[in-house]
């Protein structure tokens, strides 16, 4: 590692009178107190709530031992509440926040842009409620959501949980088959979508798919019979929720779009919401009550459900907002982020609003119409907190820093990163060249499972190292296993297991109880397994060494793939870098690595030497790689994770792929396997 790299930066002293924690010593009084008597502790933020009943039990009960009986978690069961009242009408009628804007809307084509207030997010969401109502849907059922990134996607959700409904929001990348399955899987009663959107330069006719969905639904026996539209492109025909910009006539409102339709099933959103009232009743749900399901890819390449419910996930969701995100009320917060992901549930829509907060959406992409988009964005609504994927930062480093220091940033307080572990060299870039080395970063670890963060700095309290994710949040007991299942102490590396609930986990995988407790707790009986590899290093920082079926064991060496990655981004000639293991008659494994280049480069077996080279001289000879390969581009989700499952496929000479239905673009597997090393296989 580097000199720059191994720098610890502590946090800067303008920082502290006004953070939520200004200390290493007072986060760590407050995180005991928050793993040693935790109904204290959670009990004082429930406080902050609106409970229509309080809870009289236990606060928290739980089972993590499979050999014990049946794997359950319950946080103040008994209590009742609503969490669309809690981010809505709270924040209205008790903090008096009704005028103020809850989100700013920046649409894909720069000058397209509308504000809602949080009065007026509450009538509209009050209105679809009762339109949901209007059309059947009850407490407990299953609503699906499929839609691009605009306001009404928040309004579908709120309104959901307003009247005790579960929304399953589906990320409008997503294929036909994809969202039919999900659709069948949750057993959901309405779909709600949207006409079609740009993204990029790229039109998504999404109700064109949508019907494709359903068509596979029908042909499945699982008919679907209601399916609510809105009309994104065409917007100036109707009333809109909020107030919209006067911008020029954009590509996004004269596109002519041939919308399917089947009479009897869909239903303009627009037409129902006109005639609704803007009054309803919440529906006041138990604590462990369910909230919604969200997919998340399974090692199998089959979806698992992932089910949360209202009073935990509300609690933890707020508070891990509030302090690793330091929200102060002045503060404009963006996410970049899907909604259709765990991070958007989180941190774009129930984390933000529980606190009362002002939050950017953006339908867009950073690169359009040119690469400086995200940090004009950032200008023009004078963003103090952002939140950002590793993906995106090595995006928009291939480009230089030019087009980011054309633009002022001066509004920057805080930069976030989430969704992978971030390698040294983009996390540098990010805090030099982003936030000019005076915006603290918060590199956090967690999963759709845990439902809020789990390993994360806190910006007034925490000595930043780069690609480290440093220490638990409130709540979050970490332990590192080794395959006997023994606890290491100190410096270690292994599997990652949390050892007590916080109230943000997943109950169970919905309909597949049995699934959730053999993926997540049948390995460590005791233990919440979170299948990722992770190294603590002699400060007790955590770094995330990637998931433990990406560790390769080389001569009886343990490595992780993620610091061969990072040592191949270290050359200039790299932009992105993905490594997977390959069977090896003498070592058992061996490296098998894909890199991306920097536009300027060629890929000559020179370049390939210096590669093995840079690898051998940061880690050691046991790692040099035995095989790299160029890759015009990685197969990758939606949301920009790379799909190291195709990946191993590939490096196998393997074609029984599973399914590839969640990949942006498919067709660079093709590409992959036509460029592959010579392996013998």
């Amino acid at each position: 590692m580097g000199q720059e790299q191994a720098r610890t930066y502590p946090p800067r002293p303008e920082w502290l009178p006004a953070a939520h924690v200004p200390s290493l010593s007072q986060y760590e009084r407050l995180y005991q107190r928050s793993v040693e008597d935790p109904h204290a502790f959670w009990g004082d933020i429930a406080k902050q709530f609106y409970w229509k009943t309080p809870h009289t039990g236990p606060f928290l009960n739980y089972n993590f031992d499979v050999t014990k009986g049946k794997v359950f978690i319950e946080w103040m069961k008994g209590a009742t509440t609503n969490i669309c009242y809690n981010v809505l009408d709270r924040n209205i009628n008790e903090k008096k926040l009704g005028d103020k804007i809850a989100f700013y809307w920046e649409g894909n084509e720069p000058g397209d842009s509308m504000k809602i207030t949080y009065s007026e997010l509450l009538h509209k969401v009050c209105q679809f409620a009762n339109v949901l109502r209007s059309q059947g849907v009850k407490k407990e059922d299953r609503v699906s959501i499929y839609m691009p990134m605009i306001l009404e996607l928040v309004v579908a959700m709120l309104a959901c949980a307003r009247i005790g409904a579960l929304h399953t929001v589906v990320f409008a990348g997503f294929s036909a088959d994809s969202l039919c399955e999900r659709i069948i899987d949750g057993g959901c009663c309405l779909l709600i979508t949207a006409d079609a959107f740009y993204r990029g330069d790229k039109l998504i006719s999404l109700k064109q798919i949508a019907d494709e969905a359903l068509q596979k639904c029908k042909d499945k026996g699982c008919p679907l019979k209601k399916c609510i539209v809105v009309k994104h492109l065409g917007r100036e025909e109707i009333a809109v929720a909020g107030t919209c910009s006067k911008s020029p006539p954009l590509k996004r409102v004269c596109q002519d779009v041939q919308i399917p339709w089947t009479p009897g099933r869909d239903m303009w959103w627009h037409e129902l919401m006109s005639g609704a009232s803007t009054d309803c009743e919440p529906e006041w749900c138990d604590s462990e009550d369910k909230l919604f399901i969200l997919y998340t890819s399974g090692s199998t390449g089959k979806p698992k459900g992932v089910l949360h419910t209202v009073g935990g996930y509300m609690l933890y969701a707020a508070t891990s907002f509030k302090y690793v995100f330091d929200y102060q009320p002045e503060d404009v917060y963006w996410c970049t982020a899907d909604i259709g992901w765990i991070t958007g549930h989180s941190y774009i829509t129930y984390g933000p609003l529980a606190n009362g907060a002002t939050s950017v959406i953006f339908e867009g992409v950073p690169t359009y119409p040119d690469v400086g988009r995200m940090w004009s964005i950032v200008d023009k609504y004078k963003v103090t907190k952002f939140y950002t994927a590793p993906t995106a930062i090595r995006l928009l480093m291939k480009y230089g820093e030019e087009p980011v220091r054309k633009h002022s940033r001066k509004s920057l307080k805080v930069l976030g990163s989430v969704g992978e572990p971030i390698n040294p060299e983009a996390w540098l870039w990010y805090y030099r060249v982003v936030g000019e080395e005076r915006c603290p970063i918060v590199d956090t670890f967690w999963q759709t499972e845990t439902g809020g963060h789990m390993l994360t700095p806190l910006p007034g309290a925490t000595p930043l190292k780069p690609g480290s994710a440093t220490f638990p949040f409130f709540g979050v007991v970490p332990a590192i296993l080794n395959e006997s299942g023994e606890e290491l102490e100190g410096e270690a590396e292994g599997y990652l297991v949390f050892k007590q609930p916080w109230p943000g986990i997943m109950r169970t995988l919905y309909g597949n109880h049995s699934h959730f407790e053999a993926t997540y707790f049948k390995k460590f009986p005791g233990y919440y397994v979170t299948g990722d590899g992770c190294r603590r290093d002699r400060d007790g920082y955590y770094w995330i060494t990637g998931r433990m079926d990406d560790m390769l064991n080389i001569s009886g060496h343990l490595l992780s793939t993620s610091e061969v990655e990072s040592a191949l981004l270290e050359h200039p000639a790299v932009s992105e870098s993905a490594v997977v293991s390959h069977p090896h008659s003498l070592k058992g494994e061996c490296l098998y690595c894909f890199v991306t280049l920097r536009v300027g480069y060629e890929f000559t077996k020179s370049l390939e030497d210096e590669l093995k080279k840079q690898v051998r001289d940061k880690i050691g000879p046991i790692a040099t790689p035995d095989y790299i390969q160029y890759a015009p581009g990685l197969p990758k989700t939606r949301s920009g994770k790379i799909t190291r499952r195709i990946l191993r496929k590939i490096a196998r000479n393997d074609h029984d792929l599973g399914d590839m239905s969640t990949l942006a673009d498919p067709g660079i597997v093709d590409q992959l396997f036509n460029n592959r090393c010579n392996t013998g296989q």
